[in-house]
């Protein structure tokens, strides 16, 4: 591969083709790639041959236009930044066409694209839960639609969280409520198996205890912080969007919040399929994700890419730079700090957690209707 030369303000000064990995909404794959020499003032850009668009991003040039499944990009849209005579296309500026966020790191030779605000907050506030497949501590992968005709409690946790305490209670509701039809799917959003494994094995789940190591479920549901819980019915629909929910006690004090009332309408809604919420509710009550959210989960995803494949001080910079973006997404800071030896119930986690309070950004952020 040869090298990108970039400028101390991260612009490509030199052009040249590049072996380029591309991380696609956390699906990567390599192509062969053109990076054109710019000035300081002009954008970055990162050309592909039309095929090598086609696998590394899914979409096909068409007469039409470009297109991936229903969605297709005009050929006006586009005319400026393809080049008919080399069949290129700028993918950096076609993402920006997508108001897909995009993060680079050049002297790694990679470049990652993540999913739109819109297209995240769209398929949340249409009801449907998005379905996903993520693996166990034993790398068996279950899919979530795989329980469809059965009620779903989908229970967001993670190691560094006081919720890990909660799993046990988590693993006895579902054990209680099998027999209505009933299910716990919990997934850890560390980003480390070795980190979520010790808890799940004292917790002994007969339930689905998955690990979210790459972040995309978290992402696919808009996650902010643990534990949140989504309750989804056997149709695949959600009745009850990210709530804080506690099944235990044990962090009242810092929380507020009353498990005992959760647990009541949880058992309530399995029972008698009472949720508490018609779909208008459930639309109305879905916090939709920003664009620097999403900017900051693509800065993330690629962070963890570049420290998985030794780029220690770029994978930093890039978990800096999602902190900066969104501070009231602790799931995404948080979870990098195990990764970079930070002690994520440290010193550090409790200042950040004062400058969001102070701040006014809500550390939990239960749904009105059962406090």
């Amino acid at each position: 591969m040869h090298s990108i030369t970039t400028s101390t303000t991260g612009k490509t000064t030199t052009g040249s083709t590049v072996e380029l990995v591309v991380l696609d909404d956390h699906a990567e794959s390599r192509v062969n790639a053109e990076v054109p020499s710019t000035g300081e003032a002009t954008a970055p850009q990162v050309r592909l041959a039309f095929p090598d668009v086609e696998r590394a991003l899914g979409f096909v040039r068409k007469p039409q236009g470009w297109c991936r499944g229903g969605v297709c990009v005009p050929a006006a849209a586009v005319a400026g930044i393809e080049e008919v005579g080399t069949a290129t296309l700028d993918v950096v500026a076609f993402a920006e066409l997508l108001g897909r966020p995009v993060a680079m790191e050049p002297e790694a030779g990679v470049v990652a694209f993540g999913a739109s605000a819109a297209d995240r907050s769209a398929a949340l506030v249409g009801g449907v839960a998005p379905d996903f497949a993520l693996p166990d501590v034993h790398g068996v992968e279950h899919r979530l639609s795989g329980l469809r005709g059965r009620k779903v409690a989908l229970v967001f946790w993670a190691s560094w969280c006081g919720c890990r305490y909660d799993l046990p209670e988590w693993e006895r509701q579902h054990a209680a409520l099998a027999a209505h039809g009933f299910s716990v799917v919990s997934v850890a959003v560390d980003r480390r198996i070795e980190d979520a494994a010790p808890w799940i094995a004292e917790a002994a789940p007969t339930h689905p205890a998955l690990v979210d190591v790459d972040g995309r479920v978290a992402d696919l549901y808009q996650l902010l912080n643990v534990p949140t819980v989504v309750w989804i019915d056997e149709e695949g629909r959600i009745a009850r969007p990210n709530d804080t929910q506690f099944a235990t006690d044990l962090f009242r004090s810092m929380s507020g919040l009353d498990s005992a009332k959760a647990l009541t309408a949880l058992r309530r809604w399995v029972t008698t399929g009472a949720a508490g919420l018609d779909r208008n509710e459930v639309a109305e009550l879905t916090r939709t994700g920003t664009p620097q959210q999403q900017r900051a989960r693509t800065h993330a995803a690629l962070a963890l890419w570049l420290l998985r494949n030794g780029h220690t001080q770029a994978a930093e910079r890039h978990f800096a730079a999602a902190a900066q973006l969104a501070p009231e997404d602790v799931t995404t800071w948080r979870s990098a700090m195990p990764l970079l030896g930070v002690d994520p119930m440290g010193e550090e986690y409790f200042a950040r957690r004062t400058a969001l309070e102070e701040a006014g950004v809500p550390i939990y952020r239960p749904l009105p209707d059962w406090q």
